[in-house]
C-alpha cells in the first residue's frame, strides 16, 4: 500500500485523538462543500429543465424545421407550396429526420354571442404528430383526419375556452375576411393548455382541408412542411442539410422554398433561454470559489494540527513532497465526503420537486406551472469532476507551507 495514503487514511480515522476545534473546522468544510455542490446540482437541473420544457413547447407548435414558400413573410396568410415536392424523399432519407408533416395556416375571427376573438387555424393532415397536444390536453380529445371525410372538430386552448366561455362539445362560428367573406362552424373536441400564452391565444387546430378550401388551394397545396428531428443539438446541421437539398429547386410557377428552423423563427425566446446559462455559470463559479476557500482553510488547520507529526516525519528523512501528498490525500477524503452528502442532498431535493411539484410558478410570467427539473447524470458527473479538480488545484499552493516547517521547531511545537 502507498505509504502516504496509509498515513492519510489513519489520520482521517483517528477521531478520538483529533483536536475538537480542528474536527469542528473539518465538519464545516465538509458542510460547505456539500452545500455548494447541492446548490450547483439544483441550479443546473432547474435551468436545463426550464430550457427543455420551454423549448419542447415551442417546438410542439412549430416543429424543429419548417419549409415555406420563399415569398412568405411574417403574416399568417402565406403563399402555398406543394405537399409533395421533388426533394421530399431526399429529406426523408436524412438519418436525423424522424418525421415530416404538412400544415396550413388561416387567420380569422371567432364570434360567439357575447365575445369576438382573433384566431389562427392551423390545419393538420392525417400524418400529424399529435403527441405534444395529447400531453397538453386538459379536457376532451384530439380529432381524426381522413382523406374522404371533412372533420368540423377543432382543438382550442384553455385560454380561448375561458375567454369565449366555451367547453368541449360547444360550437362556434369563425369568419374569414377575404375578397368573398366566408364563415365556418366548428365543434370543440378538445382543450389544451401549454402556458405559453402567446401561442395559446393564437392557435387552434383543425382539419387541413378547411384551410385549403378557404384559401382556394388545390388538394396538394399547403402552407409548408414541418420536420421533426431526433436530436435538438443537431438542429443547425440538419437545417443546413435540408437547405442544400431545396435551395436549387424551382417550381413550375417560378417560386422557391426556404428553410427556417425553430431558433430562427422564435429567436427572442431562444435568446432569452440562452441568458439563463449565464446565471448558472455565476452560481457555479461562486460555489466553487466558496468551496475552494473552505478547503484551503481546512488544509491549513490540518497542517497546524499535525505540526508535530510533520517534524517527526522530516526527522525520519521524509521529503516535503511525500508529506504534501499525505495532506492532499487527507484533503481528497474530506472532499469526497462532502461530495457524497452534496450529491445526496441535491438529488433528493430535485427528485422531491420532480415528483411532488412542491414549488409552483406563475404561468403568465414563467410559461410553466411548477419549477421544472432535469436530472442529467452527465451534468452531475461533470459537476463532481469539476469540483474535485478545482478544489485540489487550489490546495497545491497552501500545501507548500509544509516546506517551511523546520523539523526541530515542529517537534517542540505544541
Amino acid at each position: 500500500m502507498n505509504t502516504e495514503f496509509f498515513i492519510a487514511n489513519r489520520i482521517s480515522r483517528e477521531k478520538d485523538t483529533q483536536d475538537r476545534f480542528s474536527a469542528n473546522i473539518i465538519g464545516i468544510v465538509i458542510f460547505g462543500i456539500a452545500l455548494g455542490l447541492a446548490v450547483m446540482i439544483i441550479a443546473i437541473s432547474i435551468v436545463t429543465g426550464f430550457k427543455k420544457e420551454i423549448r419542447n413547447k415551442v417546438i410542439g407548435f412549430g416543429s424543429h424545421i419548417q419549409i415555406l414558400n420563399y415569398d412568405s413573410n411574417l403574416s399568417f396568410e402565406t403563399r402555398p407550396v406543394s405537399s409533395t415536392p421533388p426533394f421530399l424523399e431526399d429529406i426523408r432519407n436524412l438519418p436525423d429526420v424522424r418525421h415530416i408533416q404538412v400544415f396550413g395556416l388561416k387567420a380569422g375571427i371567432v364570434k360567439t354571442e357575447n365575445d369576438i376573438q382573433g384566431l389562427v387555424l392551423k390545419g393538420v393532415d392525417k400524418d400529424y404528430d399529435w403527441s405534444f397536444f395529447e400531453r397538453s390536453l386538459t379536457d376532451g380529445r384530439t380529432f381524426t383526419v381522413s382523406d374522404s371525410v371533412l372533420s368540423n372538430e377543432v382543438v382550442i386552448s384553455s385560454y380561448l375556452a375561458k375567454k369565449l366561455k366555451l367547453k368541449v362539445g360547444d360550437s362556434f362560428q369563425m369568419w374569414f375576411i377575404q375578397e368573398v367573406p366566408r364563415f365556418r362552424k366548428f365543434t370543440i373536441s378538445g382543450i389544451y393548455e401549454t402556458s405559453l400564452q402567446e401561442f395559446d391565444k393564437t392557435y387552434a387546430l383543425v382539419d387541413l382541408k378547411h384551410v385549403q378550401r378557404l384559401s382556394d388551394w388545390e388538394s396538394n397545396q399547403v402552407s409548408g412542411l414541418e420536420l421533426i428531428i431526433n436530436d435538438f443539438r443537431k438542429l443547425q446541421k440538419v437545417t443546413d442539410q435540408v437547405d442544400e437539398l431545396v435551395a436549387t429547386t424551382f417550381f413550375p410557377d417560378g417560386s422557391r422554398v426556404k428553410v427556417v428552423n425553430i431558433k430562427e423563427k422564435n429567436s427572442q425566446i431562444f435568446d432569452w433561454l440562452n441568458l439563463q446559462d449565464m446565471n448558472v455559470m455565476i452560481i457555479i463559479i461562486l460555489m466553487l470559489t466558496v468551496a475552494g476557500f473552505n478547503m484551503i482553510s481546512g488544509l491549513l488547520i490540518l497542517i497546524l494540527d499535525r505540526t508535530n507529526m510533520i517534524g517527526i516525519l522530516k526527522a525520519l528523512g521524509y521529503k516535503n513532497i511525500n508529506i504534501r501528498r499525505i495532506f492532499l490525500f487527507q484533503s481528497a477524503y474530506i472532499i469526497l465526503k462532502g461530495l457524497f452528502w452534496g450529491n445526496l442532498l441535491g438529488i433528493v431535493i430535485c427528485l422531491l420537486q420532480q415528483k411532488l411539484e412542491i414549488i409552483k410558478l406563475d404561468p403568465v410570467s414563467y410559461y410553466l406551472t411548477t419549477v421544472p427539473v432535469n436530472l442529467d447524470p452527465l451534468n452531475i458527473i461533470a459537476l463532481n469532476a469539476g469540483t474535485i479538480f478545482m478544489i485540489m488545484l487550489s490546495l497545491l499552493l497552501p500545501s507548500m507551507l509544509i516546506t517551511r516547517i523546520s523539523p526541530a521547531e515542529a517537534i517542540r511545537f505544541n
